[in-house]
């Protein structure tokens, strides 16, 4: 299973990039990730709390950094116990367009045996993800 969401964002793909690595301020604007703690590099574990909407709940996640690519790419894989019983590979894309603008594509692919009984919390992550990506939009054109 995968979510996949875009939207074009009015900045440079650089200004973009220092407002999601700016970790220690995402509980000013990020109503999605409320706290990401660790550092962005290869194979370094970080601390990720996630917000889901309409009251669904905090989930704290320690994935694994597996891509961080200035300032294109920034990924992380994370399991719940097995990789065979669930695991995510959440991806940050940022796209560069023409006059300073940005495709940002913001992508989670799902796999393992609970991934089939998820389909709520699949459904109100998908919805984090566009107010998380609506947020970024505002922060980085303002």
């Amino acid at each position: 299973m995968q979510l996949r969401t875009e939207l074009e964002i009015l900045a440079a793909p650089e200004k973009i990039w220092e407002i999601l690595l700016d970790f220690g301020r995402y509980q000013e604007w990020n109503p999605f990730i409320v706290s990401l703690k660790g550092e962005a590099q290869m194979d370094q574990r970080l601390e990720v709390c996630v917000a889901l909407p309409e009251n669904g709940g905090t989930r704290t996640f320690r994935p694994i950094v597996t891509s961080c690519e200035a300032p294109l790419t920034l990924a992380w894989r994370g399991e719940l116990g097995f990789p065979w019983l669930f695991a995510g590979h959440h991806v940050f894309e940022l796209h560069p367009l023409s006059e300073g603008r940005t495709r940002f594509v913001h992508s989670e692919s799902f796999t393992g045996l609970l991934t089939r009984f998820m389909g709520r919390t699949l459904t109100l992550t998908g919805r984090g993800f566009v107010y998380m990506n609506q947020a970024l939009k505002k922060r980085a054109e303002s």
